[in-house]
C-alpha cells in the first residue's frame, strides 16, 4: 500500500556512537564516513529512498503518526562498514515493554508494535540500497588473512 505523507527530515547521523555499539549492527572498523553519507542523503538519497519505500510501505497513516509523534526517524543512523564494503544502519524501534511504559496512546497491540518496527527496518534497508546503488561508489578495504575474524 502507498503511504501518502511528506518526506520527513533526515536524521542527524550519530557521530557520538560507534556503530559496533548497536545491538542490531555488526560492524568492524571505525571509519564510518557519516559526513559523506549525510551529504549523499542531502543530495537526494533521503528523498529518493523515502519515496521508494513509501510507495510500498507496510505502515498505514495511523502507524506513521505514531512514528512521527515519537520522532523515531531522528533515531536512525547510517554508517559505512568498511570491512563488509556496505552501508550499514541502525533502525529505531518500539521497545518490548511498550505496554508498561505507555509510550503512546495509540499503541494498543503487538501487531502495531511489530508492524512499526518492521516498517522502519525496511525503510533503513531501502535507504542503504539507494545510497549504495545510486549515490556512493566505495569499495571494501583489502583485508589480509590475518585480519579476518575467527568463526
Amino acid at each position: 500500500m502507498t503511504l501518502d505523507v511528506e518526506t520527513p527530515t533526515r536524521p542527524e547521523l550519530s557521530t557520538g556512537v560507534a556503530a559496533d555499539e548497536y545491538d542490531d549492527a555488526e560492524v568492524q572498523g571505525d571509519e564510518y564516513r557519516r559526513e559523506e553519507l549525510a551529504e549523499a542523503l542531502d543530495d537526494g538519497a533521503w528523498a529518493d529512498a523515502f519515496e521508494q519505500w513509501a510507495a510500498n510501505a507496510s505502515l498505514d497513516a495511523d502507524q506513521w503518526k505514531i512514528v512521527t509523534d515519537l520522532d523515531l526517524i531522528a533515531e536512525f543512523d547510517f554508517f559505512w562498514d568498511s570491512f563488509a564494503g556496505r552501508v550499514g544502519y541502525h533502525a529505531p524501534g518500539l521497545p518490548e515493554d511498550w505496554r508498561e511504559r505507555e509510550i503512546h496512546p495509540d499503541i494498543d497491540s503487538w501487531g502495531t508494535v511489530s508492524g512499526i518496527n518492521a516498517g522502519l527496518t525496511e525503510f533503513g534497508q531501502v535507504v542503504c540500497e539507494v545510497l549504495a546503488d545510486e549515490y556512493i561508489d566505495w569499495e571494501a578495504e583489502e583485508v589480509g588473512a590475518d585480519d579476518l575474524p575467527d568463526f
